[in-house]
């Protein structure tokens, strides 16, 4: 299996640019690339062949890191269609699910005070996975039939699938000092 620098992520996994990807393939076919691509292969090799391994691994993890979650998969999916977001500046516009957000927030800030913390926490993060959940379907439909208006729509979802990792890893934070606690 040879690695092309000029394909992009997709093709590097003989896959089809799409926003729904077998997780599962995806890791075994990384695997398979990495055992042809790997420096160690090449231990014996030229300086060139050396160096050119390394490159063609960065390559394949990098594409890797991005396909297997869904948020880079689908941020990448928009770069592919002339869509950047920086992920600092790009907000979300919808005044209903940033109030949803502040209101997360709250909860989870709140959640040490709690009776019985972790399991407050344990019914915030199921909260958070079924939102994640709803927009990560979202964008499955946005990008099924890529047109301006489901690219729009990808935009914003990808915009507020940032919000709900951030909220979830900090939660996974809040969880960490309050087993530090125990």
């Amino acid at each position: 299996m040879q690695v092309d620098f000029s394909q992009n992520h997709f093709e590097i996994f003989g896959l089809e640019p799409g926003f729904e990807v077998d997780t599962a393939a995806l890791a075994e076919t990384y695997r398979e690339l990495q055992r042809v691509v790997h420096p160690d292969r090449f231990a014996s090799g030229t300086e060139q062949e050396k160096r050119l391994a390394v490159q063609r691994t960065a390559q394949v993890n990098e594409a890797f890191q991005t396909l297997k979650q869904p948020l880079e998969r689908a941020r990448y999916l928009l770069q592919l269609n002339g869509i950047d977001i920086n992920s600092e500046t790009d907000t979300t516009v919808d005044t209903e699910f940033l109030m949803e957000q502040m209101e997360l927030r709250e909860r989870l800030a709140e959640i040490k005070n709690e009776n019985d913390p972790e399991a407050a926490l344990f019914d915030l993060s199921q909260t958070i996975t079924r939102k994640h959940k709803a927009i990560v379907d979202a964008l499955g439909k946005d990008f099924a039939d890529i047109n301006a208006d489901s690219l729009a729509s990808a935009r914003e979802n990808v915009r507020k699938l940032q919000f709900l990792n951030k909220l979830q890893q900090e939660a996974d934070q809040l969880d960490e000092e309050l087993a530090d606690l125990a």
